[in-house]
């Protein structure tokens, strides 16, 4: 991930109801959601889901399906783990982590 990449999908995440939909999907894990069971669980009108499903699409953090008359919306874990990369790259002043993979999340 490049910088301008990074700044794309930090700003596709820095409005409020943008960040709900990322994590409700986060949470969704492989399987995802329909745009219809977004709207009922965040309580968000589904004219209003449909504009932040598309800044998230477009920021490449949620991947989108087609499945018959449905569209399943998914998160990217590996774009979400290399913004997390990149975030992080330089951390502990260059030297290596102290963090374990254990750290990671191993169900994704």
């Amino acid at each position: 991930m490049d910088e301008t990449e990074a700044v794309i999908a930090l700003a596709a995440l820095a409005q409020t109801q943008r960040l709900r939909v990322f994590r409700a999907l986060v949470v969704a894990g492989p399987g995802g959601l329909t745009p219809s069971v977004m709207a009922d669980q965040l309580d968000v009108a589904r004219n209003a889901l449909s504009f932040h499903l598309k800044e998230l699409a477009h920021s490449g953090l949620v991947t989108v399906e087609p499945q018959g008359r449905y569209l399943i919306y998914r998160a990217d874990f590996p774009r979400m783990t290399a913004l997390l990369g990149y975030l992080t790259e330089h951390c502990c002043q260059g030297q290596p982590c102290e963090l374990t993979e254990s750290v990671a999340c191993t169900t994704c």
